[in-house]
C-alpha cells in the first residue's frame, strides 16, 4: 500500500511538472493559428504568403510583429463583432496565464499535501488541479472560437475569392495546450486517488493498532 501511494504522488507531480511545461511552452510559442497559402498561379514565393499566429505575435514569411495590446486598445468606436473579437481575446490572454500561475501554487501544496499525508489537502490540491483543468479548457475553447470569429469578418471584409486557395489550421502551440489541460486533469485525479489510498492505509493502521490493543488487553 506504502509503495502505491508513493508511486501515485511520484505520477502526480511528473504528470503536474509536464503540464506546467507544455502550457508555458503553448503560451509563449506562435503557433496557435497557422495559414497556408497555396495559388498555383501566385508568383511570389510561398513561403513569405504563409503565417502563424500567437497569444503576443504574428509571424509572416521571416518577419514577426507584436499583436496590437487588447488591453490599450479603444473600442467605442468599434463595429459590435470587432469589440467581441477583442473581448475573447482579452479572455484568452487572462485566463491561460492565470492558469499558469496557479499551476505553481498547485505544485506547492501537492508537495505539502503529499508529505504530510493529509487526506484534506490531497483532495483539496486535486480538486484545485481539475479546476486549474477548467480555466485551461476555457481559454484554449475561447480562442478557438475567436479564430472563427476573426476568420469571418475577413471572409466578410475581402470576400471568400480570396481565400480559395488558403488553408487554415490550429498548430503546435494549440496542440500543447490540448496536452497540458489533459495532464492536468490526469494530476487532480491521481492527488484524489492518493488521497483515497491514504484513508485506505490510515484506516488499516488504526485497525491493527485496535486489534493489537484488544490482544494486549485483561
Amino acid at each position: 500500500m506504502r509503495m502505491n501511494l508513493g508511486r501515485v504522488v511520484v505520477l502526480a507531480g511528473l504528470s503536474g511538472i509536464v503540464s506546467f511545461s507544455l502550457l508555458v511552452s503553448a503560451i509563449a510559442t506562435d503557433h496557435w493559428y497557422i495559414l497556408e497559402v497555396n495559388d498555383p498561379n501566385s508568383t511570389v514565393d510561398p513561403g513569405e504568403l504563409n503565417s502563424h499566429s500567437g497569444l503576443w505575435r504574428t509571424c509572416e514569411g521571416n518577419e514577426c510583429y507584436p499583436l496590437v495590446y487588447p488591453f490599450s486598445t479603444d473600442t467605442s468606436k468599434q463595429p459590435e463583432p470587432v469589440r467581441r473579437l477583442i473581448n475573447m481575446f482579452k479572455a484568452v490572454v487572462i485566463l491561460l496565464p492565470l492558469s499558469l500561475v496557479l499551476l505553481v501554487f498547485g505544485g506547492i501544496c501537492g508537495l505539502v499535501s503529499s508529505l504530510s499525508k493529509s487526506i484534506t489537502l490531497l483532495v483539496l490540491t486535486g480538486s484545485y488541479f481539475l479546476l486549474c483543468s477548467l480555466l485551461t479548457l476555457s481559454g484554449v475553447s475561447v480562442y478557438i472560437i475567436y479564430s472563427k470569429l476573426a476568420f469571418e469578418i475577413i471572409v466578410q471584409e475581402y470576400g471568400i475569392q480570396r481565400f480559395t486557395h488558403v488553408h487554415i489550421a490550429f498548430g503546435l502551440s494549440m496542440a500543447m495546450a490540448w496536452l497540458s489541460f489533459t495532464m492536468e486533469i490526469i494530476t487532480g485525479s491521481l492527488l484524489l486517488l492518493a488521497a483515497k489510498i491514504t484513508g485506505t492505509q490510515q484506516n488499516l493502521e488504526a485497525t491493527a493498532g485496535y486489534s493489537l490493543s484488544m490482544e494486549e488487553g485483561p
